[in-house]
């Protein structure tokens, strides 16, 4: 399996960055190696100073796909979950001063959080869906999928252009505004609307 995820996606996100909004979904990848689950501890690794929490919804592929349709798109998932992309902020922050590529400090061992999934036919609309990342029992980060630049089955349309997606790869769609640094000691946990997702610590 691999992991796919979308940079950029929400406006206010992108503020905070300093970051244009892009004209076409940023996206990169993680490997199976950055998968952290079942509610696992996350330990900090020691190359960096600056971890940030980056909760996203994420789509789980249940068909394979290549060059879907945007109209057909909603046929490739039936699970929508909430996941946490770990990122090395301050090595992001020279790397793309260099102009180089994200992958060490996005893709490390553990970067990609899964938490539970819910069936989408449980959601009454895709595109409207709340979630929140609270730590240390404090509401940090609030997001809603209608706030995405891109939509759920355009990402899925226009990764599957590149890559062939395959049965249980997971899409990362993008952090909304609020990101964050972690200490050892806190406790996350994630929620899509009012249903806890994940609750992991920080060590």
């Amino acid at each position: 399996m691999k992991i796919l995820a979308i940079g950029q996606n929400y406006v206010e996100h992108n503020k905070e960055l300093n970051s244009k909004n892009p004209t076409e979904p940023v996206v990169f990848m993680k490997p199976d190696t950055a998968l952290l689950k079942n509610n696992k501890p996350f330990f900090i690794p020691d190359f960096t100073d600056e971890l940030h929490y980056e909760t996203e919804l994420i789509v789980k592929i249940n068909r394979l796909g290549k060059n879907i349709a945007k109209r057909y798109a909603h046929r490739y998932y039936a699970e929508i979950g909430l996941g946490v992309d770990f990122t090395a902020r301050d090595i992001q922050k020279k790397l793309k001063s260099n102009g180089h590529p994200w992958e060490i400090c996005k893709a490390f061992d553990n970067s990609a959080v899964i938490g539970n999934f819910m069936p989408v036919s449980e959601i009454s609309d895709i595109q409207n869906i709340e979630f929140h990342l609270e730590i240390n029992g404090k509401t940090v980060q609030q997001g809603n999928s209608k706030d995405m630049i891109f939509p759920i089955d355009e990402l899925i349309a226009y990764t599957s252009k590149f890559f062939t997606l395959k049965i249980g790869d997971i899409l990362f769609t993008g952090t909304p505004v609020g990101v964050g640094k972690v200490q050892v000691g806190d406790r996350l946990e994630g929620y899509i609307f009012n249903q806890k997702m994940f609750d992991f610590k920080i060590k």
